[in-house]
């Protein structure tokens, strides 16, 4: 079995203002520029929210990425430290690809 990929599973912290859509939330643009620059130095595969009422979102780390990187780089993000958002860290196995 290949090794696994990590995944940052995000959901609304007690920062969230329900009712508010996720764009117009206070510090989302400073949780997307920060993994704009795990995208810009590779160790990014994908990302993005989901578009249900549940909110929140996930990322998709590069292979090779570790998980203790990426949960302190998670950990880090100015969402979650103002308590917008939270995280869980998951590892995946891509088991299906083109």
């Amino acid at each position: 079995m290949k090794p696994p990929q990590f995944v940052v599973l995000h959901t609304p912290g007690p920062a969230w203002k329900p009712g508010v859509a996720a764009f117009d939330q206070d510090g989302l643009g400073l949780h997307v520029a920060h993994y704009r620059t795990l995208l810009a130095a590779d160790k990014l595969v994908i990302g993005g929210p989901f578009l249900d009422e549940r909110s929140g979102g996930f990322m998709i780390a590069a292979p090779g990425v570790g998980e203790e990187e990426l949960r302190a780089f998670a950990a880090d993000d100015p969402a979650v430290r103002s308590g917008l958002l939270t995280f869980e860290l998951r590892p995946w196995l891509a088991g299906l690809q083109r």
